[in-house]
């Protein structure tokens, strides 16, 4: 039968096995709400009436709450991360200070995000949440700039490692073959960090960026993750 058929399809599986997952719900989430900040903007600066633009600004703020609720204790994660990167004694210095720091601006930056996130519900207003945000996303930028230093890095290393292959023998055609895997990988995670910046250095004020410009950088940062979940889900 036909229903038969695409129940049981492996996409569908592959597809439980995605939405199973709190990363892939909070990706398609993330999708969803950049999306609707940059449509938002756009339906302002084409004139559109101030109804079409209610629900993408309710499903901005909506999807933006819900995922900050979904965050809450995911901290934890990256201080263990953290600790984990400041023993490992194999790794590349360089490499191993960009984890740490990483991991570190991120779980500053989902402590204080948690911290505000009752304020940002209505639950118990404070005074401070504001600077308490602001203090978030600069720990969340610093965050990312260690990630990109640790990007730029790994393609310098991957460039002396191609470099120095020689293409004649049968091993060195197979590491060509996985250095350009890897450099696919770190260029995406790049581009998705780069994007990722235009949200904290606007909030900051290190920028002057309309929400047009980080509602379509968030939506592209978000279809890498959603991808990259989907990707290891399979």
């Amino acid at each position: 039968m036909v229903a038969d058929a695409l129940i049981y399809h492996p996409t569908v599986a592959h597809y439980l096995r995605y939405v199973a997952t709190t990363m892939g719900r909070d990706k398609i989430l993330r999708t969803l709400q950049y999306f609707s900040r940059f449509y938002a903007w756009y339906l302002f600066r084409t004139n559109a009436h101030t109804s079409a633009i209610a629900p993408f600004e309710a499903m901005k703020k909506q999807f933006g709450l819900s995922r900050k609720l979904m965050r809450v204790g995911k901290n934890v994660e990256h201080f263990k991360a953290a600790a984990t990167a400041a023993d490992r004694k194999t790794m590349d210095p360089v490499l191993k200070y960009c984890a740490v720091g990483r991991q570190l601006g991120y779980a500053a930056y989902l402590s204080l995000d948690m911290v505000t996130y009752f304020d940002a519900a209505g639950i118990y207003p404070t005074a401070s949440a504001k600077r308490l945000q602001r203090e978030a996303y600069r720990a969340w930028f610093t965050g990312l700039i260690f990630n990109t230093i640790a990007g730029i890095y790994t393609l310098y290393q991957l460039r002396q490692r191609s470099q120095a292959i020689n293409m004649k023998e049968g091993e060195g055609v197979v590491e060509s073959k996985e250095i350009e895997r890897e450099r696919e990988a770190t260029n995406l995670q790049l581009v998705s960090d780069l994007c990722d910046l235009t949200v904290p250095s606007s909030a900051l004020g290190y920028v002057n960026l309309d929400d047009g410009i980080v509602g379509l950088a968030g939506t592209v940062s978000s279809l890498i993750g959603v991808w990259d979940v989907w990707k290891k889900t399979a």
